[in-house]
This record gives structure tokens, sequence and C-alpha cells, in this order.
């Protein structure tokens, strides 16, 4: 059974994707998401701020992601880079979460909607960043086994 928190990252997902793609308002991806199924199940606000966050913040985040990239940002998958941005928005800007929380969700993220071996991709890439953002948390971690 799915989180309301896990469906509203999947719904950011699908929101990013289309923000890339279409080049669709921040508003008029919400307003279309909101007709979806399953819309009513997911935590709205929680949605809104990591879609809204991503959009907002999607030049500062892709130059926080690349230097953890073996290749250009522009080179990833729609899905990879919307992942991305969604995790290093919550590693970055959303420091109530644990880091390893952000990055399971991001794992099954691109796990649900991504290529075949996205998932280990995007767990490289934001296990490098938490590294850097998160630094004091991921040597605790480390340092407790």
């Amino acid at each position: 059974m799915k989180s309301s928190r896990r469906r509203a990252r999947e719904f950011a997902v699908q929101g990013l994707y289309q923000w890339q793609l279409a080049g669709h308002s921040v508003d008029d991806i919400v307003a279309q998401l909101s007709e979806s199924t399953g819309y009513g199940k997911i935590d709205i606000d929680f949605f809104k701020l990591l879609l809204e966050g991503a959009v907002a913040n999607a030049a500062e985040l892709e130059k926080v992601i690349s230097p953890a990239l073996d290749r250009k940002f522009a080179e990833l998958s729609p899905i990879e880079r919307g992942v991305l941005l969604i995790g290093a928005y919550e590693l970055v800007h959303q420091s109530e979460t644990p880091y390893r929380v952000i990055i399971n969700e991001a794992i099954e993220l691109a796990k649900t909607f991504g290529g075949t071996d996205g998932h280990k991709y995007v767990n490289g890439v934001l296990d490098k960043l938490a590294q850097q953002v998160r630094a004091s948390e991921t040597k605790a971690r480390a340092a407790s086994g």
C-alpha cells in the first residue's frame, strides 16, 4: 500500500515530465493532474511543494546535481531528470526528511517510471549528492554502522 507522500511524489514526477516536454505552467499541470484518477489519495500540499519547488529551483538544482553525473544533465531521460530534481529538491530544501528516505523514494520512482537500470543511476547520483549537501547526516549514519 502506497503512502500519500509516495503518491504525491509519483504525481510530481508526472508533472515534471509534462513541464520538461510540453513547457506547461505549474498551475496548468496541477489543474490537469488534479483530474487524474488517484489524485484524491495523494498528499496534495506535498505534491505542490515538490512540483513548484523543483520547477522554481530547477537551475540551482541542476548545478547541484551536475557534478555527480557522468554526462550532461540534458542527456538524461526526462524521467531521470524529473526524479533527480525531486530528490535534489528534497535533499536541499526538506531537511526534516531523512536522506535515506529521500533516496529510497527516488529509487522507487525510477523503478516505476524509468528505464531498466535507471534506479541504479538515480541511487548513485543522489548518494553522492547526499554526501555533499547532508554531510553531517551521512557521516553520522556511517559512524553508527
